[in-house]
C-alpha cells in the first residue's frame, strides 16, 4: 500500500504516467497497474483517464491528502528507527529562494560538524516552488519569505530580516548618497530578478508605493548573473545587504540603504506542518533557531 501511495503522489506531481513511472524507477504498465489496484482497494476512481492523464477526480484529490500524510508518517518512522540504531544520518534536500542562498552555509556547516554522516543538496527555487516541493516530498525543508505571501500549512523558524540597498558602482549616479529613495532608483539602469521571484514582487510593491514602476534593462533568475553585471559598472540593482556582502564586492561598489519606505521582510526556514518531524528535519529546525539567535533576529 505504501508503494502504491508513493506512485500515486508521483503521478499527481508529474501529471503524466510515463514521467511518474520514470521517477519511481518502474515501467509505465507497472505504475498503471498499481494505480488500478489502489482504486480497487479503496473502491473509488482516483484518476480521470483518456488518451492521456487528465487530472484527479474529487476522490483522488482527497486520497492525495491522505497519501501525503501516510507516506510522510512512514518516512518519519523509518528515519526515527534508523537514527535510533545508527545516530543521525542521511541526506537532506533544501530548496531556497535565490536571495537566501547566502545564508545556507550558516546552517549546513555547523549542522554537519555535529552530524558528519549527513549530506546535503541545495537547489535554488522560487518561493512558490519551495512550497510545492515541500508538499510533494521533493525537498525536506525550504528557506523562503514568511511575511509577504500565503504559506499554507507549514512550520516555520524566522531566521533574519531582509533590508534593501541600492548596489551600484562608486562612480555612478547617486553613489555619493548616504540613502536613496525607491522613487530615485527607478531612473537607473537596473538589473533585477525575474518577475516570478518573490523578491522581484517585493521590489515592485515598494516602488509602486513610491509611485514608480521598475523598468529593468536586464532580468535573470540568477544572483550571479546580476552581480556580474553590477561589476561592469553599467548596471545597478536592488538587493538585500546580506546577499551583496556575501559576494565580497570591491571598493568600486557601493551599498546604499533604500528609504521611503524603509522596508524589511522576514526570511525563514519552513517544513511540512507535521508532528513528529523526522529526526533530520527536527535537527535542522533546531539549527535554524540557533542561527536566528546568532543573527539577533
Amino acid at each position: 500500500m505504501i508503494d502504491k501511495l508513493e506512485f500515486f503522489i508521483a503521478l499527481a506531481r508529474e501529471r503524466h504516467f510515463g514521467r511518474a513511472a520514470e521517477e519511481c524507477g518502474i515501467s509505465q504498465p507497472t505504475l498503471s497497474a498499481a494505480i488500478r489496484q489502489l482504486e480497487d482497494q479503496l473502491g473509488v476512481v482516483l484518476v480521470q483517464r483518456g488518451s492521456r492523464f487528465q487530472g484527479l477526480t474529487p476522490e483522488g484529490q482527497r486520497v492525495l491528502e491522505w497519501a501525503r500524510r501516510i507516506v510522510g508518517d512512514t518516512r518519519t518512522m523509518r528515519e526515527e528507527m534508523r537514527a535510533a540504531r545508527h545516530g543521525l544520518a542521511g541526506h537532506v534536500r533544501i530548496a531556497a529562494i535565490p536571495t537566501a542562498l547566502a545564508i545556507v552555509p550558516k546552517i549546513t556547516e555547523p549542522f554537519q560538524v555535529k552530524h558528519p554522516d549527513v549530506t546535503f543538496s541545495v537547489i535554488s527555487r522560487t518561493s512558490l516552488q519551495v512550497l510545492s516541493q515541500l508538499e510533494n516530498f521533493e525537498v525536506d525543508v525550504g528557506i523562503t519569505y514568511l511575511d509577504n505571501e500565503p504559506l499554507g500549512r507549514v512550520s516555520m523558524v524566522p531566521l533574519y530580516a531582509e533590508r534593501y540597498h541600492l548596489i551600484t558602482a562608486s562612480d555612478s549616479p547617486l553613489a555619493d548618497r548616504e540613502t536613496v529613495t525607491w522613487r530615485e532608483v527607478a531612473d537607473l539602469r537596473l538589473c533585477l530578478l525575474t518577475a516570478d521571484m518573490q523578491n522581484r514582487r517585493i521590489i515592485n510593491q515598494h516602488m509602486a508605493e513610491a509611485g514608480v514602476v521598475p523598468q529593468p534593462t536586464l532580468e535573470s533568475n540568477s544572483m550571479i548573473v546580476l552581480f556580474s553585471h553590477i561589476r561592469t559598472g553599467r548596471w545597478a540593482s536592488i538587493m538585500p545587504k546580506n546577499v551583496a556582502e556575501s559576494f565580497g564586492f570591491s571598493a568600486g561598489i557601493r551599498m546604499i540603504p533604500l528609504v521611503e519606505p524603509e522596508a524589511e521582510h522576514v526570511v525563514g526556514l519552513v517544513a511540512q506542518h507535521r508532528e513528529p518531524f523526522t529526526p533530520l528535519v527536527s535537527a535542522l529546525l533546531h539549527e535554524g533557531r540557533r542561527l536566528a539567535e546568532v543573527e539577533a533576529f
